[in-house]
């Protein structure tokens, strides 16, 4: 729930006592204030319902889910109106637009940054790729608190070490954090959160490291009673067999979600079968928009010339569309002056 100093920012100090009266009797439709981004993010409730609620809703639900990379503002609003119902901020992709490596080069404060971007052009929920949390519980929970504020329904937390090292690069170590800290690092951002529905995802990185199924195992059961919504098991071979074996030792004891970059061949009747919660499409946004650029770019500098490449491109005015100009005539219509 919101505080009387969530009002800052519209409040004057005479009517902080009637604010607080207010949040105590629990009225909402009194509540309204002129401040669009607080009153907006405030734990990114639309229409009554808290995005941090149908992300929960979501990965608890029976039915197999699936989520959608995006690394930016427009990239989310595209991956909600192809009809995806959440979406899945990856560290990867979003160091990827950064132009740096997915080796923590990126602070926790400039992927906020995207991710405040991110949540105000979509409704849907977000669930982002925290890494190791940037550091110990300390700043794990904080991370939990920043992320609250800007309305982000879910964080994944993986047990690696900070700086972490992208799972899907070959030949490099892959050091795994303790289990008993990484399940208090756990137990911290639950501690921390004000949003009953916030989400952590434990992200299990042993059959990355290659320390097999028995170690996955001990570490999901470990994080599920530190109080993970649901457990994210990683695998980077070509075929499922690891996820497989996996799931047949851990008789559905909680929410499974997966990440099928490398093993995308298996059909997703598969993974109702095996009770799979969610799927997530981690990576291919980005890998689509960086292969359009680099042929698009390669041919207009061979070409010098747009001649050939406009009818592969937006338009502008879908630019505009997509990031809704048509709402701004419609308020500089009602807020503007009129001649």
């Amino acid at each position: 729930m919101a505080t009387t100093g969530s009002f800052k920012c519209v409040l004057s100090a005479a009517l902080k006592s009637t604010a607080s009266q207010l949040l105590r009797s629990g009225s909402k439709a009194e509540l309204t204030a002129p401040c669009f981004s607080c009153q907006r993010r405030r734990y990114a409730v639309e229409v009554g319902v808290k995005k941090s609620t149908k992300l929960r809703k979501m990965l608890l639900s029976p039915e197999l889910e699936f989520i959608m990379e995006a690394h930016s503002g427009i990239s989310a609003c595209i991956a909600e109106e192809a009809g995806f119902q959440g979406i899945w901020a990856s560290g990867l992709s979003m160091a990827t637009q950064l132009g740096v490596r997915d080796s923590n080069e990126a602070s926790w404060t400039q992927v906020l940054e995207v991710l405040e971007f991110m949540n105000d052009a979509c409704t849907v929920p977000i669930l982002v790729d925290a890494d190791t949390g940037y550091g110990n519980f300390n700043n794990a929970r904080r991370l939990v608190r920043k992320l609250e504020d800007r309305g982000i329904a879910g964080a994944a937390v993986e047990d690696k070490l900070f700086p972490k090292t992208n799972s899907l690069l070959d030949g490099r170590a892959q050091p795994l954090a303790d289990i008993k800290e990484f399940a208090l690092k756990i137990q911290a951002m639950k501690d921390a959160q004000r949003d009953p529905d916030f989400n952590i995802v434990a992200r299990v990185e042993a059959l990355i490291a290659g320390w097999g199924v028995d170690e996955a195992l001990k570490r999901a059961d470990a994080y599920l009673a530190a109080g993970a919504t649901a457990i994210l098991m990683h695998s980077k071979l070509k075929e499922p067999k690891e996820i497989d074996e996996f799931l047949k030792a851990w008789q559905n004891k909680g929410p499974i979600v997966i990440v099928p970059t490398t093993y995308y061949k298996t059909p997703m009747q598969h993974w109702r079968e095996q009770k799979v919660s969610m799927v997530i499409w981690a990576n291919h946004s980005v890998r689509a928009s960086v292969k359009a650029m680099q042929d698009l770019t390669a041919q207009i500098f061979k070409e010098q010339s747009t001649v050939g490449v406009e009818n592969k491109i937006a338009t502008v005015k879908e630019l505009f569309r997509l990031t809704k100009d048509d709402e701004l005539k419609l308020a500089e219509d009602k807020y503007l002056p009129q001649n």
